[in-house]
């Protein structure tokens, strides 16, 4: 009877798969036309089960030259939001196409501009009317007895992830050098030996603003580099403090928060956690994972801006840029 149940779950699944062919059409094309023409990334978003999913999703095609990110739909709407902007693709994930939380998010999506996919067992589901392409992952049945738990549905949305990044490997003639960049030794990973300087996001370019600004200038810049960060520098060009999302959030939610007359100096944090550009990634990210941060300021001897680094660009390919162009600032 296990042995039976088993091969039957098995077979569902593998049923659920098989059936995906039938939905490949002009709409897939047009999400791989469009992530490959994108100068942001894939953003992909979902929750519970399907979140899971869209992680993984989002890990296969960061290892096959997609610069990609998960984006949590309930810290989106608490300033993750951010960090998402107008060249990017954003694929949201939901088998039934109403989860409320992902719905809420997806109007504001759509006012940024990105393209919005979305993978939906409903195609006619509310989230399937906000999405510009809708690719159908449903599936008869779920494996589950009750029809009830995701089983064969996740199955579905994970093997359409995975089309997606293959498909776009070979559309974007990625090779297999290119792999073994980010796999080095064949373990995924292993790039955390390089060092902070060959993927950091440089101080010429990095948001900035110096110490007495107004927090209006701040936001600009944060808005301007959707770093979720700006770094706060003296008159002598040294680090002086870090002001994040989080810290602007605090702000709000204090009723503390006055743009056109406060001083980033009353929001900053004072002395923040920093690294040099010779330090290895793995350092800098078992610092972040430490002290619970995603941007990190590196330093030179004098205690000088050298660069940002982020947390995404740590975990990402290592060879992107964020989007939002030059920075205006005057160079160092």
């Amino acid at each position: 009877m296990i042995i039976d149940k088993a091969k039957e779950v098995l077979k569902i699944e593998a049923d659920s798969i098989l059936k995906l062919t039938q939905n490949i059409n002009a709409s897939f094309e047009e999400l791989v036309n469009k992530i490959c023409c994108s100068t942001g990334r894939v953003v992909v978003s979902g929750i519970g089960k399907s979140g899971l999913i869209g992680k993984k999703i989002v890990a296969t095609l960061i290892s096959t030259g997609t610069n990609s990110m998960f984006l949590h739909p309930v810290e989106a709407l608490h300033g993750d939001l951010g960090m998402v902007s107008k060249d990017d693709v954003f694929i949201a994930i939901s088998n039934s196409g109403e989860t409320n939380e992902l719905n809420q998010l997806l109007p504001v999506i759509k006012d940024i501009g990105c393209t919005l996919a979305g993978f939906t067992g409903k195609t006619d589901s509310a989230m399937a009317k906000l999405c510009d392409i809708v690719i159908d992952t449903g599936v008869e049945k779920e494996a589950c007895p009750f029809n009830m738990a995701p089983t064969a549905s996740t199955t579905a949305q994970l093997a359409m992830g995975d089309a997606l990044a293959v498909v776009l490997i070979t559309k974007k003639k990625f090779k297999k050098s290119d792999f073994m960049k980010s796999h080095p030794g064949g373990i995924l990973g292993q790039r955390l030996s390089g060092r902070v300087g060959e993927i950091m996001f440089k101080a010429s370019t990095a948001p900035w603003v110096l110490t007495g600004s107004l927090m209006s200038l701040a936001i600009e810049q944060m808005d301007k580099f959707k770093l979720g960060a700006v770094i706060v520098l003296d008159k002598e060009e040294k680090l002086k403090g870090i002001i994040t999302d989080g810290d602007i959030r605090h702000c709000i939610a204090t009723n503390q928060l006055h743009l056109n007359t406060q001083s980033v100096d009353t929001v900053m944090s004072e002395n923040p956690r920093t690294l040099s550009a010779d330090s290895f990634l793995y350092d800098a990210l078992n610092l972040m994972e430490k002290y619970q941060i995603t941007v990190l300021p590196i330093v030179d001897k004098h205690n000088r801006l050298d660069g940002l680094l982020h947390l995404h660009d740590i975990l990402g390919k290592g060879s992107f840029q964020f989007n939002g162009g030059g920075n205006e600032n005057p160079k160092f």
